[in-house]
């Protein structure tokens, strides 16, 4: 196909904005999907997007739409919105010659409209802004113009008003992709040919599904390829474009985007990023590419049965093939048995893949309290990474202790500014910028530790802002910090899998939370049981479990007194003795009570 009549392109916006609903709009006016076929998100084809509402993975699908007596090949490529997704962004975006900037007219410009938006103009990208559900009451069309114009210093007139449930502005989107965003410029001679593999999945009767961008050249099947970076050699059984179901072509020429299917049946060595090109063509370089995803939040995933071991490890690979970020490596802890610890983009990730072994999988899973990586420094010189805070060595060999700090951007209503500073210098935030987007709405931008966003700081953000503040955020460094390490002791015995590593400053109050909470869930034993928090051999909080109290003296039916005292005091030291020697087995119950913050 000649390349001036392909139109690339994807869609990005803030979560929830709308994206799907109006790539469902696109396939139901270009006649892509017959109407009996049509239902609502229909390029989310896993059944979590379905529940959920939200884009997780990246779907490609190709349009043909007829404007001033030519027919036209639109790529689109629907991408996530949440920010614990931007990978899918990011690859979809380099495909891609232009980007429609999708603003909810009910919420106006959030933060991940922002950090979406400066992907596309890093990839330089043409920008078509679009207001989305103005069909609804409370859309607030000049203020969410306003916005935009202030974000991108367009026109008013460049900004197209739409609905995705009604279809209106759909035709005026289609013409715009046309008329603004630029065909593919490659070469295109077979002996310059280079294709982009921007996603890959498994599929178990045909082994690797790549998907591809023809950047220059072309592909047919029956070609011999070479995977340039991973120097795999192998050939075309499939070739297709995706509409969005899997339709074989003869061939790809330059500009189209499809997918290839190979003899390759191992996923690993079909690397996101990688190109292909002719075995024949020798000379031909690598392009570009991707940076390697790196994991923010880590988590051990175990089973409740610890017979479903081999099924987790299974799964874990399975999952892997068709996820690229996730990181996980096999780990025993003392509490849980073995298991996995997993290193995530998010809070969201990691919960959307333990749903996913929860229900693709049938397994009963135990996710620990999410962690983020520690830099250690050691007095002797050398450096360390840890995950957990059992991996931490003894405080007297440890010189500095270095976390990772993100860029945040919040952006809310000026009404709830002071309470949202407030909350931002509670968790340790940075001030650094403050922006207006118009008068009643602005962004702040802060640096802040990852670790005291992770657990509950965006349910908080939600609460002081009435739901209104949104919330985006990038990795910057590793700076040092002032961390200790409280270790659990019970029955004078430590428990590695209840250890936590907290601020110094806050060290009194989560060592207190802890031995209370034990307190009131552990089971009481015929014997004391001591409760104690240490941080660097230093008790910091304490508490005793009292003994359960059994009647010696119930079976007594007569006797002097003196033998009633003589089994008082037996008992009395045998108490003592356990008190000291004897060994509390902890329920797994209580392991996973305490993972509840």
């Amino acid at each position: 196909m000649d390349q001036k009549f392909i139109r690339n392109f994807c869609i990005i916006a803030h979560i929830d904005h709308g994206k799907s609903t109006l790539a469902d709009r696109f396939l139901e006016f270009t006649n892509t999907i017959p109407e009996r076929k049509m239902k609502e998100q229909v390029l989310d084809s896993m059944d979590l997007e379905r529940e959920r509402g939200i884009t997780i993975k990246l779907q490609p699908v190709q349009m043909k739409y007829k404007f001033n007596g030519y027919e036209y090949c639109l790529n689109l490529i629907d991408t996530p919105g949440h920010i614990d997704f931007n990978y899918e962004v990011s690859r979809s975006l380099a495909a891609c010659e232009g980007a429609l900037l999708v603003v909810d007219a009910t919420q106006g410009v959030q933060a991940q409209t922002v950090a979406n938006l400066y992907l596309a103009i890093d990839q330089g990208l043409e920008i078509i802004p679009i207001i989305n559900k103005i069909d609804l009451p409370n859309a607030n069309i000049e203020r969410t113009t306003k916005e935009i114009i202030n974000l991108i210093g367009c026109k008013k007139e460049e900004i197209i008003l739409a609905s995705g449930k009604t279809g209106f502005g759909i035709e005026k989107i289609l013409q715009n992709i046309i008329e603004k965003i630029p065909s593919p410029n490659g070469n295109t001679s077979p002996d310059a040919t280079q294709a982009l593999i921007f996603d890959s999945l498994y599929d178990k009767y045909r082994g690797a599904v790549m998907y591809i961008k023809i950047v220059n050249g072309e592909l047919k099947k029956g070609d011999i390829i070479k995977l340039i970076n991973k120097n795999t050699e192998s050939e075309i059984l499939d070739i297709g474009i995706l509409h969005p179901e899997m339709m074989s072509t003869d061939y790809l020429s330059t500009g189209q985007i499809g997918y290839v299917v190979t003899n390759i049946k191992n996923i690993s060595e079909t690397k996101v990023g990688d190109t292909i090109t002719l075995l024949k063509n020798t000379h031909i370089q690598p392009l570009h590419g991707y940076k390697k995803v790196k994991p923010f939040v880590f988590a051990g995933i175990f089973c409740k049965d610890s017979s479903e071991y081999n099924i987790l490890r299974e799964a874990m690979e399975e999952i892997s093939l068709t996820d690229s970020a996730i990181e996980y490596e096999p780990e025993k802890n003392h509490g849980l048995g073995f298991g996995f610890r997993c290193g995530f983009l998010g809070l969201l990730h990691l919960e959307i893949i333990s749903e996913r072994l929860t229900r693709e999988y049938n397994l009963d899973l135990v996710i620990t309290t999410p962690s983020v990586e520690y830099i250690v420094k050691l007095k002797n010189g050398k450096e360390e990474t840890i995950h957990s805070p059992w991996e931490l060595k003894d405080p007297s060999v440890v010189d500095s202790i270095y976390e990772p700090y993100v860029s945040s951007e919040i952006v809310s209503n000026t009404e709830f500014m002071g309470q949202i500073m407030e909350l931002l210098e509670e968790y340790h935030g940075i001030y650094k910028s403050m922006n207006y987007l118009e008068e009643t709405r602005v962004m702040l931008k802060y640096e802040m530790p990852l670790a005291s966003i992770l657990v509950d700081f965006y349910d908080k953000l939600k609460s002081v802002s009435k739901g209104y503040a949104s919330l985006n955020y990038e990795y910057l460094d590793f700076r040092k910090a002032d961390i200790v390490k409280i270790d659990i002791f019970i029955a004078l015995k430590p428990v590695e899998a209840l250890s936590v590593l907290v601020y110094r400053q806050d060290a009194y109050k989560e060592g207190r939370k802890i031995v209370d909470k034990l307190k009131a869930i552990l089971p009481r034993e015929s014997f004391e049981i001591k409760l104690q928090a240490y941080v660097g051999g230093k008790i910091i909080a304490s508490e005793r479990i009292p003994p359960l109290r059994k009647d010696v003296l119930a079976k007594m039916s007569g006797g002097d007194y003196t033998r009633k005292l003589k089994l008082l005091q037996k008992q009395k030291e045998g108490k003592k003795r356990m008190k000291n020697e004897g060994v509390v087995d902890i329920p797994h119950e209580v392991f996973l009570e305490m993972l509840k913050r």
